[in-house]
């Protein structure tokens, strides 16, 4: 390994690209995000809510059609959104397949956000499979960001390591301890014991980026690995993580290439970095006004633009 380095406000400072004044939206990425099932519409729109305060140029968020309504409501109106096919139990279908596949190659999606409250219903997790399988091999595609359900769809795929690493698209996965230890068939004190060294296995046998949540976040591309200081307990509440997975998939399209790479993998790892960075910061910028007891992952959202801000300068 590369060594373990302590994520910093200079370091991100560093890795947040300088907006030119002839820039447009479409400069910025658009960011797809597919989420949602009857009952959890709020992670799409708290997903989309840290796209958005993430600067993405564009968001669409796909949910099942009898959320559309809902999140159009309520959620933020600079998003758009998508109706879907959907299961009797109110979960995305199978029928949803081309319809995003067709979206993606019409409206010049850059990057891909899959899992906020999908729901653990087979055929929702079948379609985030035939989605993965589909969308890693576009090459002129940026990123892709597994969470929460739409991680756990392949945890009972038969060569599971093997899917996840297919493709020229850079992958990041964001767990929380539990949903690691379900994917790998563990008890959660299992992951805890060593999470640096189970987060960079991980990253380097599946070829991807592995954000594993909690205190002391753990980020790592298998040979990079960087624990943020970010962050307090006040954010371990609903829907603090569909918060990140929007802010990291709109940073995709917008941090450029560094040197801890040449490979695509290495290439947005810092993407990852500066979204668990900021999102951290934004939480303990909230702490100073709601307290940790009174803390919600809205005012996590809310909250970004500041930290951000501290960090700029």
């Amino acid at each position: 390994m590369r060594g373990i380095r302590p994520l910093s406000a200079r370091l991100i400072r560093s890795w947040i690209p300088t907006r030119k004044r002839n820039s447009h939206k479409g400069d910025y990425g658009h960011v797809l995000i597919v989420a949602g099932s009857r009952g959890m519409a709020g992670a799409g729109i708290l997903c989309a809510q840290g796209a958005l305060r993430g600067g993405s140029g564009l968001v669409t968020l796909a949910v099942p059609k009898s959320q559309q309504t809902v999140v159009a409501k309520r959620g933020r109106p600079e998003s758009m959104t998508l109706g879907l096919p959907e299961t009797r139990s109110g979960t995305i279908a199978s029928d949803a397949v081309p319809i995003l596949l067709d979206r993606i190659k019409k409206r010049g999606i850059t990057s891909l956000a899959i899992g906020p409250g999908l729901s653990r219903n087979p055929e929702t997790a079948r379609v985030v499979v035939k989605i993965f399988k589909r969308v890693v091999r576009l090459r002129d595609f940026q990123g892709i960001v597994l969470d929460a359900d739409g991680f756990l769809a392949f945890k009972d795929h038969k060569d599971k390591a093997h899917i996840l690493q297919t493709g020229p698209v850079p992958l990041i996965v964001t767990p929380h301890p539990g949903e690691m230890a379900q994917f790998m068939g563990v008890k959660t004190a299992h992951v805890q014991q060593d999470r640096i060294k189970l987060t960079q296995k991980f990253a380097k046998l599946n070829q991807a980026i592995c954000v594993l949540k909690g205190d002391r976040t753990v980020v790592s591309d298998g040979q990079n690995t960087f624990i943020n200081r970010t962050g307090n307990p006040g954010m371990a509440t609903g829907g603090s993580g569909d918060v990140l997975t929007g802010l990291i998939a709109a940073l995709i399209s917008q941090v450029s290439k560094t040197r801890l790479g040449s490979n695509p993998i290495a290439s947005i790892l810092k993407a990852a970095c500066v979204g668990v960075f900021i999102h951290g910061l934004a939480g303990d910028l909230a702490k100073k006004k709601k307290t940790e007891i009174a803390l919600l992952a809205g005012d996590i959202a809310n909250e970004i633009p500041r930290a951000f801000k501290r960090v700029l300068g």
